[in-house]
């Protein structure tokens, strides 16, 4: 939902509130319960499949970094700026300090996701612990499918018009997508109890 949609639900409920308002409590907000989120997540798969997703932020395209396992659970998220090395490696390593290192990871043609895991590789102390690269399509169809989860979410709203904002509000929106995944330690069977408990 947009923030305007929010602030028409809220209106039913008797809550008067601007979506400025709304969209301040986001971006204030959301890097907390990503916080709280990361250190109850579940633990996710040492099998990767990686990809990345256009994002239009204020009529320029960015881009959204993502990784599922094989089972289909998100490991871990990143808009940037550039499609480029320096940011796919960024984003791997983002994922690895916070998900710990795979076994493999599953790219797509994309020259700059495969250079980001040859460079990571190249600085890794020990033969045994470098990651293994397989470059398979049809492999990368669970991330492609669940990239469509986010890109519904975008559709409904009126854009992003600034990059950080996007990025908070995108943080938001891969958070649910989580929860309804059942990737909490101890989830609820209510989603909202769930990311309450997240919030408090």
């Amino acid at each position: 939902m947009s923030y305007r949609d929010v602030k028409e639900l809220l209106s039913i409920r008797g809550v008067k509130v601007d979506h400025a308002t709304i969209q301040r409590w986001v971006y204030k907000f959301t890097p907390l319960i990503e916080k709280g989120f990361s250190k109850r997540k579940k633990p996710v798969g040492n099998r990767w499949r990686l990809d990345e997703t256009y994002i239009k932020v204020k009529g320029e395209w960015r881009y959204l970094y993502r990784a599922v396992d094989k089972e289909g659970n998100t490991i871990d998220f990143l808009l940037t700026k550039r499609r480029q090395r320096m940011s796919a490696q960024s984003f791997l390593i983002k994922t690895i300090e916070n998900n710990g290192k795979p076994e493999l990871i599953n790219i797509d043609k994309s020259g700059s996701n495969k250079s980001a895991i040859l460079v990571y590789n190249r600085r890794a102390l020990a033969t045994k612990s470098r990651i293994k690269i397989r470059q398979c399509k049809y492999l990368n169809n669970i991330v492609e499918q669940d990239h469509r989860f986010i890109k519904k979410r975008i559709s409904q709203s009126l854009g992003f018009k600034e990059f950080e904002s996007a990025r908070r509000t995108l943080s938001g929106i891969e958070i649910v997508h989580m929860l309804k995944k059942n990737q909490l330690i101890d989830q609820d069977e209510s989603m909202f109890k769930s990311f309450e408990s997240l919030a408090v």
